[in-house]
């Protein structure tokens, strides 16, 4: 991977204007709590268990079959966009782990891949450039809204990280481990980072975010990042 290092502002904002125009698409809304998850554990044998919902649907499991938790969604406008006041510092998790799945742009929903490759932000400490895997639960952001998203998340600062991935491959979940402690299907595990697919601990996780590893990269300003497609043929 390549990478241009710069200095950047550490500050964090500490609040957002409730009265913002443009509201994220990932961002979770009032009302949209947790859903009832009836949770259960499945023998597989050999001391192996399978966490599952007594009434699972296919939309409860990623596309490599780890199950999620379960979150309302709230009205919707005429353009099919959440409604309802922002719950700034919470990312609805299954908008998160569409837009994350398909690479759509966290603010808009549109589609983000650049010439260049896709964007994404990082606020101070929150990624390490120079880590192996580095690793991100933020979905990217389309040319439009890299500004937008910058000014209005809280984990941001105004001039964030920028990656410039030419590659951003599924890596695995953050979540929590589930198992039987006093005859219940409880909390067991809080792994300290995200899981990878294919971890042992994952048949029995669930999951709130997904996230991918940032492969070739470039490091830059918001600045060079809108030279750079500029000048993109």
């Amino acid at each position: 991977m390549t990478t241009t290092r710069t200095t950047l502002p550490r500050t964090r904002k500490t609040t957002v204007h409730s009265d913002s125009r443009v509201i994220p698409f990932v961002i979770q809304r009032e009302g949209e709590e947790a859903a009832p998850d009836n949770l259960r554990l499945t023998p597989l044998g050999g001391g192996r268990y399978r966490l599952g919902y007594a009434d699972e649907d296919p939309r409860d499991r990623d596309i490599r079959g780890v199950l999620w938790a379960r979150c309302g969604f709230g009205p919707v406008d005429d353009l099919e966009q959440p409604t309802g006041r922002p719950q700034w510092r919470m990312m609805h998790p299954l908008r998160q782990r569409g837009c994350m799945q398909t690479l759509r742009c966290q603010v808009c929903a549109g589609l983000a891949r650049t010439p260049l490759g896709w964007i994404f932000l990082a606020g101070p400490d929150a990624v390490d450039p120079s880590a192996e895997p580095v690793l991100t639960n933020q979905p990217p952001v389309c040319p439009e809204h890299a500004r937008t998203a910058a000014e209005l998340c809280p984990h941001l600062t105004s001039e964030p990280m920028v990656f410039l991935a030419r590659s951003a491959p599924l890596y695995g979940v953050n979540g929590v481990g589930y198992g039987v402690r006093d005859g219940n299907v409880q909390v067991v595990e809080r792994p300290a980072g995200p899981l990878p697919y294919g971890h042992p601990l994952m048949p029995t996780v669930l999951a709130s975010q997904m996230v991918r590893r940032l492969g070739v990269f470039r490091l830059l300003t918001l600045g060079e990042l809108f030279t750079a497609l500029e000048h993109t043929p």
